[in-house]
């Protein structure tokens, strides 16, 4: 029975895309319909939000087995219940959770032109590359940084390499072996700048706060995210991660030894660390705009099925006057 689930969920994973473009499709029409009939949106957010379940269904075995993070398989999981959730309480007329569906669409529709305009996913791979070869030599480390490992005199190729342009940091081991680390769209920051960018847009503020909050959220993130890929790539290259690989490799069913320090940098540590500093950054958002409080008390509300008054609790100041028009 549970070779049987785990094909079902390996099969699955062979259909995310195809959910993922359909869910957004949908999201962005009842985002477009809500501005003209609520009710109309309404049915098609909520099956929106449907859909969106049996998208996360479908990453759960791609996350937790082909990537081998325990983290985002969790939260696969976590997500897909919840899904189904929004759904039924947006059906039954919570009309706050418009504001969810709003900005899930945006998220998308940042998200998606990087994964698909190969030319933008070669400038945002190429570009946090080079700032993070750079964030490497200023720390002492000037691993070789390849497209193929034949330009480091290694005649092999590059594992988990997908395109041709995305660069791969080279680190030799004294036995005569190496490890190859590349940066990949995952790599990035790009998700994590779109879950603000969606939030920040989807919320009804001026526009001239909404541009303050992206100011200073966004080089955060990218700047966090740089020193995340020197971390990782420094720690697996370097081997400085090597925590207990007899029970690592159990755990995640790895074969290969050096995977453990990769693991641990990753998917333990720098995943870890990754939420802890998107709840410090979204803090900084609401400073700046209190508005985006709304959907994160719709999301805690759905996790705990309590009402929180996050606002006092966070000291967030949701009674601004009304702006003029010049703001």
């Amino acid at each position: 029975m549970f070779g049987q689930l785990r094909g079902a969920l390996a099969a699955a994973g062979g259909h995310a895309e195809l959910l993922g473009w359909l869910v957004l499709g949908l999201f962005l029409v009842g985002a477009l319909l809500e501005y003209h009939d609520r009710e109309y949106a309404r049915g098609v957010l909520v099956g929106a939000w449907g859909l969106f379940a049996l998208f996360w269904l479908a990453l759960v075995y791609p996350w937790f087995v082909a990537d081998e993070s325990f983290i985002r398989g969790v939260g696969a999981l976590i997500a897909a219940p919840l899904s189904v959730l929004v759904a039924k309480t947006l059906y039954t007329g919570r009309d706050s959770l418009f504001t969810l569906s709003r900005a899930v669409g945006i998220m998308g529709l940042v998200y998606a032109p990087f994964v698909t305009i190969r030319a933008l996913r070669r400038w945002l791979t190429v570009t946090v590359t080079d700032h993070t070869a750079w964030a490497m030599s200023v720390l002492g480390y000037d691993p070789p940084v390849v497209t193929a490992l034949s330009e480091a005199g290694v005649d092999r190729e590059i594992v988990g390499k997908e395109y041709a342009f995305e660069n791969s940091f080279v680190f030799f081991q004294d036995g005569g072996g190496t490890i190859t680390y590349t940066i990949i769209i995952a790599c990035t920051g790009l998700g994590s700048m779109a879950v603000i960018i969606g939030l920040v847009a989807a919320v009804r503020a001026p526009w001239r706060r909404k541009l303050r909050a992206l100011a200073l959220a966004l080089p955060i993130i990218y700047a966090l995210n740089i020193v995340r890929n020197v971390f990782i790539g420094v720690s697996f290259g370097e081997q400085y991660m090597h925590l207990f690989p007899e029970a690592t490799m159990w755990l995640f069913g790895v074969e290969n030894e050096l995977r453990v320090s990769y693991i641990w940098a990753d998917r333990i540590i720098a995943q870890s660390l990754s939420v802890v500093a998107m709840i410090l950054i979204l803090w900084l958002v609401l400073r700046v705009v209190p508005e985006v409080i709304e959907p994160v008390e719709d999301v805690l509300f759905l996790l705990t099925g309590t009402e929180y008054d996050l606002a006092g609790a966070l000291d967030v100041d949701t009674d601004r006057p009304t702006p003029e028009p010049a703001d």
